[in-house]
């Protein structure tokens, strides 16, 4: 004996018909700009610790090591070692100079 309440049967959908012309390009025209707008953010560079040292340097007053460390959050040993490394191969020279007891570093291009 089966149980009338136990089965169901599920209810048939038609397929939906499909869009006009003119909601499809409307559609692709939205889906483009909201791709466009996703790349372009995806594409935005965020400066990098190293790029942001080279921007220090290049100031017309340079950069101390404490200035260089509180940007990075590196300790010294691993600023000196970026500009001693990193920095001169991409083709920068540091200079130091010591004014008023603190030494200030600069960059210029080789």
């Amino acid at each position: 004996m089966t149980d009338t309440n136990t089965l169901h049967t599920q209810p048939t959908t038609l397929p939906s018909a499909k869009p006009s012309r003119a909601k499809r390009a409307a559609r692709k025209t939205r889906e483009t700009a909201t791709n466009t707008a996703a790349a372009d953010s995806r594409n935005a560079k965020t400066p990098t610790k190293l790029d942001l040292i080279i921007e220090l340097l290049a100031g017309p007053e340079g950069a101390s090591l404490d200035e260089l460390c509180a940007i990075t959050g590196w300790q010294v040993h691993s600023v000196r070692g970026a500009m001693a490394g990193a920095l001169k191969r991409k083709g920068h020279s540091i200079t130091s100079d010591k004014h008023e007891g603190v030494r200030r570093y600069r960059t210029g291009t080789l």
